[in-house]
């Protein structure tokens, strides 16, 4: 086995020490503009595959993480998780899936008005930002997801969420609105039935 090089030790260090998830950019900080550090990135992400710990990129940003499956022998204490409520957890899908989106056009996707805390409980545990203004009148606040949303869900950015054809053979779409979908289409039936 070939030793590293001083590039790619400097790598393996910054990322070891950091507290928060490293961009490129931010690396270059620490380690400079001398190496290759996509090459770096990428031997290190091999290296690591498989062991202990995983070098993983989340949303442009480098981290190391536990392996999934040994993260249950690490827990000290049971963490005390808190269910979202179904309200929270639509707002989040309806930013995840719309971002940027404001809060007038979350109620328009839902057809119900937002409750004032299911934005702050999103924003508590990290999931979802202000991601600025919409420029029209009022100026609306608009939301995204984080880099800790795609972290928490696995995902290396949202064109990895499911789409409908995923979440319906999962069976995870709403049994009421697979039934209005199926008298939508027996209606058109009848209708050309009726014609005929």
């Amino acid at each position: 086995m070939q030793e590293p090089d001083d590039f790619l030790r400097a790598v393996e260090a910054a990322l070891f020490v950091a507290e928060t998830p490293l961009s490129p950019a931010e690396l270059r900080l620490h380690v400079g503009e001398a190496g290759d550090l996509a090459a770096a990135l990428a031997d290190l992400s091999a290296h690591y595959a498989g062991r202990g710990i995983n070098l993983v990129e989340r949303g442009g940003r480098w981290h190391f993480q536990t392996a999934a499956d040994l993260a249950h022998i690490l827990r000290r204490e049971k963490d005390e998780t808190r269910k979202l409520s179904r309200a929270a957890m639509e707002t989040l899908a309806i930013i995840a899936y719309h971002e940027p989106v404001s809060r007038a056009e979350v109620e328009a996707i839902r057809g119900v008005q937002v409750a004032k805390g299911t934005l702050d409980v999103l924003m508590e545990a990290g999931w979802v930002r202000p991601a600025g203004r919409r420029e029209v009148p009022g100026r609306p606040l608009i939301y995204a997801t984080t880099n800790e949303f795609l972290s928490h869900f696995g995902l290396s950015s949202r064109r990895d969420l499911p789409g409908v054809d995923d979440l319906r053979a999962a069976g995870l779409l709403d049994p009421v609105d697979l039934a209005l979908e199926g008298l939508g289409a027996q209606s058109v039936l009848e209708n050309d039935e009726e014609e005929a």
